[in-house]
Order: structure tokens, then C-alpha cells, then sequence
């Protein structure tokens, strides 16, 4: 059984899932990370889902304001053994109505190239690839989307 929660990025289960996912990235990117984690702090984001499989934490995913209008989609993440069974999907499909009940019309994301499997969630899902925005412009692993609402 699935239970998703909406939180805040100071949320132990939260914080929990974001070391595994740096630990994920970091071998995914390798010297890139250091560029990487400087976009990624979690301090003061308002908006986190935390998905429970069977009460154990496995899925995140957060929103945060990029530009009036306009959420950006950060920090997804689901633990290994549970991937393919769809916990990234409801994650994701949580934040988009979260960010219609807020009022915005756009989500906008970046994933790495060789994070594969997030890209073809995000292609599967609607969202299409748009040319990369601040801070990926000109970074080549990065791969940047949109999607209406």
C-alpha cells in the first residue's frame, strides 16, 4: 500500500530519502557533482512529498518556486528495489496537482543524461524537452523539460 505525504523539506523521511539520492547522483555523475549540489540544497523548501510503501519511506520529490508562474520539480527519488513499480509516477503526478492548487501553470525540471530512467519517467509523464534554463545552460549532462499544467 502506497501513502503519499505532503511536507516540507525539514522532514526526517525527507532528509533521509535526499542522502540516498546524493549517494545515487554521485555515482551517476562523478565530477559533476560538486556543480550539481549546489543546486540542490533542501533548506527551505515548502513543498516535499514523501511516498510510504508499506509505512517504510521510498519515493521523494519536491516543488519550489522558480519564477512567478512557474514550479520547478526537484529532488526526485525513489530507493532502488522498489523502482518500476510506479512510486515515482504518483510522486510526480502529487506535485503537479499541488502546483495547480497553488496556482501555477508551468513545471520545469533538469535531470542528468545518464540518469535514464528519470528521463524516460519525465517523457512517459508529458513532459518535453526544452533548451536548458539557469544555472544548466551550456552544461552538457544536463537535460532540462517543461510542462504545461
Amino acid at each position: 500500500m502506497v501513502h503519499l505525504q505532503r511536507t516540507d523539506s525539514s522532514h526526517p523521511d525527507f532528509i533521509a530519502l535526499i542522502r540516498l539520492l546524493d549517494l545515487d547522483l554521485a555515482g551517476r555523475d562523478g565530477k559533476d557533482t560538486a556543480f550539481y549540489s549546489r543546486y540542490n540544497k533542501i533548506a527551505a523548501i515548502k513543498h516535499a512529498i514523501v511516498a510510504y510503501y508499506n509505512g517504510d519511506a521510498v519515493a521523494s520529490g519536491a516543488i519550489r518556486e522558480y519564477q512567478p508562474g512557474v514550479m520547478e520539480v526537484k529532488r526526485m527519488f525513489t530507493v532502488p528495489d522498489l523502482r518500476g513499480k510506479g512510486l515515482a509516477s504518483k510522486v510526480l503526478a502529487e506535485l503537479e496537482g499541488w502546483a495547480k492548487e497553488l496556482g501555477y501553470t508551468k513545471l520545469i525540471l533538469e535531470t542528468g543524461k545518464r540518469n535514464t530512467e528519470a528521463v524516460s519517467l519525465y517523457l512517459a509523464k508529458g513532459y518535453q524537452v526544452t533548451p536548458n534554463y539557469e544555472p544548466y545552460v551550456g552544461v552538457d549532462n544536463s537535460v532540462c523539460f517543461v510542462k504545461l499544467l
